[in-house]
């Protein structure tokens, strides 16, 4: 499964960015730890600062990483399932 997450800094998260680095890997290997991927990664402007695309087994595994992700003070998430379109046309497909 594919989920969009969305995450704002933190005041926390905006005093410490010269981390951000190191705290980009950490976030990798805490999403490994819930059978997560984080696929792409893209610093935005507007609503949310941060976009990844992180593949999951399922909904509870990328839960957890957004939660444990948050509790470590620096982001503000928000997560969305996301279809890949070829998915979504097979849906369409087998309405009535």
């Amino acid at each position: 499964m594919l989920f969009m997450l969305s995450a704002s800094f933190t005041d926390q998260g905006v005093r410490g960015l010269k981390d951000a680095p190191k705290r980009a890997q950490a976030s990798r290997e805490l999403a490994k730890k819930f059978g997560a991927e984080i696929k792409q990664a893209y610093m935005t402007t507007g609503e949310s600062d941060l976009i990844l695309f992180v593949e999951a087994p399922n909904g509870d595994g990328m839960l957890k990483f957004a939660m444990a992700l948050g509790m470590q003070g620096h982001l503000r998430t928000k997560t969305a399932r996301a279809w890949p379109m070829d998915d979504f046309m097979k849906l369409v497909a087998e309405l009535p």
